[in-house]
């Protein structure tokens, strides 16, 4: 074996629904790439956990899921939810406990208008669309606590708290201004909800103050996440990057892919930044129930999720190489049904696959 080669150990967790198809397509483009780049090398190891794991063993993933998944350099994941499992039972089980298990603490969302794809705004011209989505991913609304009481009766109570602590925010803010500082713009937007929730969103604003001392070149600003809406629709050219807490976060980036053409294409990852663990990276779209099998899922958002994988691994020329053939690839107008096209899911790998393997020829040449 050369001695320079990096060999990544992937765990791949296609789950359910669609995520079975793009996952499975996501690692034929990485075995374009580990042909392209003879130093890389991805051994990937697939685990069936899931619903249909699920109903079989009354658990989304075995008790020692996140023991057995340490070891691994990354995760790719697909997506979770079954019409026949609880959605809470499919969430919690498998995808948040492994975010919460190995604190996966930064969600990463890009969003950007690619090649060939048109955004539902009617003035949105080329460049208007680029930002990233910081989405805090461990504590805020998502915490897991709560409870209910009096079940079935009147006076029924569900209770669910919001926790934010400075640790967290603290960090999730720092991370969010060096991202902010290593884009060209270097321009924060900060969303909270402050006017209302005076308790732990004034705190999230404090805390935002707090760290921009030690960006003095980053640029920031404060948005009311309700007025955040209005501004990414109407004037999507004056964001960049942008904060906020794990449920506005969630909501915004949805937004966000929705106005960059379609959730289909929208990557995520869940990222350690302290590498104490391994790194999770998935498409933002769901299971998708109703074209499961057809061949029409778009694989795009798969894709885009292994070039964030790839630059996590420091593996950047590489990243750059499957973002050039997926830019390609959708300026082609090879395309599926949801962003416009008639092209299926293997077809848009196919030609991914193909740009790969021309660019390195290619870059070879060159």
């Amino acid at each position: 074996m050369n001695k320079n080669k990096c060999v990544y150990k992937i765990a791949a967790i296609p789950a359910d629904g669609i995520g079975i198809e793009v996952i499975a397509e996501a690692i034929e483009v990485l075995n374009a790439i580990q042909t392209c780049f003879p130093e890389i090398e991805f051994s990937v190891e697939t685990f069936d956990w899931g619903s249909d794991y699920y109903k079989k063993h009354g658990v989304m993933m075995p008790e020692d899921g996140l023991e057995i998944l340490k070891p691994f350099d990354a995760i790719l994941f697909g997506a979770v939810g079954a019409p026949d499992v609880p959605d809470h039972i499919t969430l919690w089980g498998l995808r948040l406990e492994i975010c919460q298990g190995f604190d996966q603490y930064a969600n990463v969302r890009p969003s950007r208008v690619l090649p060939g794809i048109s955004s539902p705004l009617r003035n949105c011209e080329p460049g208007d669309l680029d930002w990233v989505i910081i989405r805090e991913n461990s504590e805020g609304e998502y915490s897991g606590h709560g409870g209910r009481a009096h079940r079935g009766h009147r006076e029924e109570i569900g209770t669910e708290v919001a926790i934010f602590t400075r640790v967290g925010v603290t960090r999730i803010m720092r991370y969010a201004f060096q991202i902010a500082r290593s884009r060209p713009r270097k321009l924060l937007t900060v969303v909270t909800k402050s006017n209302a929730q005076r308790h732990g969103m004034v705190m999230w604003d404090e805390i935002a103050a707090e760290i921009a001392a030690e960006f003095p070149d980053v640029m920031w600003d404060k948005m009311l996440v309700d007025a955040m809406t209005v501004r990414m629709t109407l004037d999507p050219a004056s964001l960049d990057t942008i904060v906020a807490t794990n449920l506005q976060a969630d909501i915004l980036s949805d937004l966000a892919g929705a106005l960059a053409g379609s959730l289909g294409v929208a990557p995520t990852a869940n990222i350690d930044p302290e590498r104490r663990f391994p790194s999770m990276f998935e498409p933002i779209h769901g299971s998708a129930f109703d074209i499961t099998g057809k061949g029409v899922a778009n694989p795009i958002a798969s894709f885009w999720t292994a070039v964030q994988m790839l630059i996590h691994l420091e593996q950047t020329e590489a990243a750059e190489v499957l973002m050039s053939a997926i830019e390609q690839t959708t300026g082609a107008g090879i395309l599926t049904p949801d962003v416009g096209g008639t092209a299926s899911t293997s077809e848009v790998t196919r030609s991914v696959v193909d740009a790969i393997v021309n660019n390195c020829m290619y870059k070879k040449a060159g």
